[in-house]
């Protein structure tokens, strides 16, 4: 499907090129023509996305477990309910990791989670060229000694799609709980592991205080993203053209351009902390947004006869940046610094 318009075109072009002079030979003189419609293969470059906010997250369960088989609930310990429901605000069904987690009368537990918030780098995987074709109606509405002036009027259609499959940093959340223990004891020595029916060193089963850090590129994002948007546009403007030879001549225009996007995405994501997979992100959606701003372009034109020509132009559009909204994750369309490469076959009437 990619190449089906530039097909088209190449057919366009070679049957204008293939026409005898001849067939031209009765046509108007070209100043009498007002009117110039073209059609175009249409390239787009410079057009960016990126996943944005990690969204909600499935929560992986450790893989360490207690004497009793029960998973951690902290990275470097646990503290659980014991067989007297934590009489007296105390449980002996925790355990620990290293003596660096003993902070005066206190043992200290990590947790480290995902981060919501974080983005895959500007321009995630790699872009295709954005694919697609414009039609273009020229109007003349005056001349000054060479200069021809009026307005055009276009619609164009490109597919823009990202297929992303890297890894990259995201920033995860750290929670430091601290729970205290009895003055004047002293805890087994670490790693130490209690269980349910103890008995065993008692150690507050409520935290006396929480403090959570986020920690930059903590995790490690895997996994495979996709978005994909139907871009229909339009543009508006006046334009100036100047015969430079004969059969040459170059134009240039600016003004208003806009577009309807219809756009999909889907990922699929596991989160690694220190190796080990602590979450996964998965789900797909679609959504309708519109845009505008303006374009600058320029063109050159080579006459075939007084009605047919060939053309090559640029164009540099500028209509901002769409967020697409997928539930609570969201992806960014950078718009903003299109550029975009013509070939036309057009004819004046």
């Amino acid at each position: 499907m990619k190449h089906q318009h530039f097909n088209c075109f190449i057919l366009v072009t070679a049957f204008a090129l293939l026409l005898p002079a001849a067939a031209f030979a009765s046509d108007e003189d070209s100043t009498n023509f007002m009117n110039h419609l073209s059609f175009s293969a249409r390239v787009g470059f410079n057009i960016n996305a990126r996943f944005k906010n990690l969204g909600s997250l499935t929560l992986l369960p450790g893989t360490r477990t207690t004497p009793d088989g029960t998973a951690y609930n902290y990275n470097n310990g646990y503290v659980l309910t014991d067989v007297s429901g934590n009489a007296g605000g105390q449980t002996w069904n925790w355990g620990y990791d290293s003596s660096s987690q003993i902070s005066g009368n206190n043992i200290l537990m990590n947790r480290t989670t995902p981060a919501t918030g974080s983005a895959s780098p500007d321009g995630f995987g790699g872009a295709d060229p954005g694919l697609g074709w414009e039609l273009n109606y020229n109007r003349q509405l005056g001349t000054y000694d060479k200069w021809r002036f009026g307005v055009e009027a276009a619609i164009n259609y490109m597919r823009v799609s990202f297929n992303d499959h890297s890894s990259f940093s995201a920033n995860a959340s750290q929670t430091t709980d601290v729970y205290p223990y009895t003055t004047g004891t002293t805890p087994p020595v670490a790693p130490y592991q209690g269980t349910f029916n103890g008995p065993g060193f008692l150690l507050g089963s409520t935290p006396i205080s929480s403090t959570t850090t986020i920690v930059p590129g903590g995790a490690t994002v895997v996994g495979q993203r996709e978005f994909g948007s139907d871009v229909w546009g339009a543009r508006l403007g006046p334009y100036v053209e100047y015969p430079l030879t004969e059969r040459l001549d170059i134009s240039l225009s600016a003004g208003l351009a806009a577009a309807l996007l219809n756009n999909s995405a889907s990922w699929n994501e596991t989160v690694y902390i220190g190796g080990t997979a602590a979450a996964t992100s998965s789900g797909s959606g679609n959504n309708t947004g519109f845009v505008w701003g303006g374009y600058v372009s320029a063109d050159v034109s080579w006459q075939l006869s007084k009605r047919w020509s060939v053309e090559g132009g640029v164009q540099y559009q500028n209509l901002g940046v769409y967020d697409h909204d997928v539930g609570t994750r969201e992806v960014e369309l950078d718009l903003s610094k299109s550029l975009f490469v013509l070939l036309s076959v057009g004819y004046k009437f």
